[in-house]
């Protein structure tokens, strides 16, 4: 048995029955107001059954929160019995299913929020073309946001989910407290390195305390993080590995890269002999699993990065082929299907807005017509 097939137990009981985890990525799929559909339903349960878990799409714990039309909803009670459908069409054959909590702040914009101006750690907008400036939240709303993860990991626990991940990377809220960038706050929640990590101090403290209050058993939480900004001033990897220092002595039962390349180095200079994943994985030290990602493809690639990680999270391969865990762990590596085309669509279950992601994302792997 390769480590690829163990299974692993975090530190609040649940184990999972391999290493392979099917990473969070926009479907687009839910209704116009956050409710859960038959079709995202269909899609996760093709690719679950397999893999070990299932990470969501992410769901905004805030209705201010929503980035993208078909966005989950988790900000209140009445998406609870949807998400208990999404839940169980997930944990198939003793797959794990995990909710990832999201708010988008500033990455949003106005049209999405019906006509409401997009929030922020404080008033400046994203370097991208039309970027809308934000509002920056106040100090009691700051706190109401943690609130809102809060109660948002309680529902995913009546909904019936085996844990959440906290969703800190690709340049979202939380992302956005922790970046000198868009944090230019001169209160308790911006300043130096230590001061603008508070905001994911305390949201953390908050989450992982109401889950362990909940009476729930064998519920996970983790923490997805992206390791560098391209942004001046912006997060540069020193930064993440004082970020991962702190985060590794917390009461999280794992920490998860956002990368689309797991060879990829870092932009600066200090750090160029190894990879961006083998420093985060030296710096963790063991004290709690680590989730690489990147682009992986084979078998192969995938034991390579477990040499610097615990599991392995699939995206787009697992788009492409459903069934690329069963296949790997047969032996049977040829079968995998590593292109697709538009005409595969229909047996893949994937709607319009994960194919257009994939277009723009994945040009290599599709079939031209």
């Amino acid at each position: 048995m390769t480590k690829l097939s163990q299974p692993l137990t975090f530190k609040r009981g649940l184990t999972i029955k391999n290493r392979v985890v099917m990473a969070p990525m926009t479907t687009c799929m839910s209704f116009f107001d956050g409710v859960v559909t038959k079709d995202e339903r269909d899609y996760y349960a093709l690719r679950s059954g397999e893999v070990g878990a299932v990470i969501t799409a992410a769901a905004n714990v805030q209705e201010n929160g929503k980035t993208w039309e078909g966005q989950l909803g988790v900000y209140d009670d009445r998406f609870i019995p949807g998400l208990s459908q999404l839940a169980g069409a997930i944990k198939r054959n003793d797959t794990k299913a995990i909710l990832q909590l999201f708010h988008g702040g500033r990455m949003t914009n106005s049209s999405v929020l019906r006509g409401e101006q997009p929030v922020s750690a404080s008033a400046i907008p994203a370097e991208r073309p039309g970027a809308e400036t934000p509002r920056a939240l106040t100090t009691e709303e700051v706190k109401t946001l943690i609130a809102s993860y809060k109660q948002a990991a309680l529902r995913a626990i009546k909904a019936g989910f085996d844990g959440v991940e906290i969703h800190g990377a690709n340049t979202y809220i939380i992302q956005q407290f922790f970046s000198p960038h868009s944090n230019q706050r001169n209160d308790e929640w911006g300043g130096g390195l230590g001061k603008r990590y508070k905001f994911i101090n305390d949201l953390v403290d908050a989450v992982t305390e109401a889950v362990d209050n909940s009476g729930v058993s064998n519920f996970i939480i983790g923490y997805r993080f992206s390791p560098e900004e391209f942004e001046t001033p912006g997060i540069r990897l020193a930064d993440t590995l004082f970020l991962i220092d702190q985060l590794a002595d917390k009461p999280l039962d794992y920490l998860h890269i956002s990368i689309n390349d797991y060879k990829r180095m870092s932009i600066s200079p200090e750090y160029q002999d190894k990879t961006i994943i083998e420093y985060i994985f030296d710096q963790i030290k063991g004290r709690v699993p680590f989730i690489g990602v990147g682009d992986i493809r084979t078998k192969q690639q995938a034991e390579e990065l477990l040499n610097s990680a615990d599991l392995v999270a699939l995206g787009r391969a697992l788009l492409i082929d459903p069934h690329w865990t069963q296949k790997v762990f047969d032996g049977r590596d040829d079968l995998i299907r590593t292109k697709i085309s538009e005409y595969d669509r229909e047996e893949l279950l994937i709607g319009n807005g994960t194919w257009a992601f994939m277009k723009n994302l994945m040009p290599d792997r599709l079939i031209k017509k």
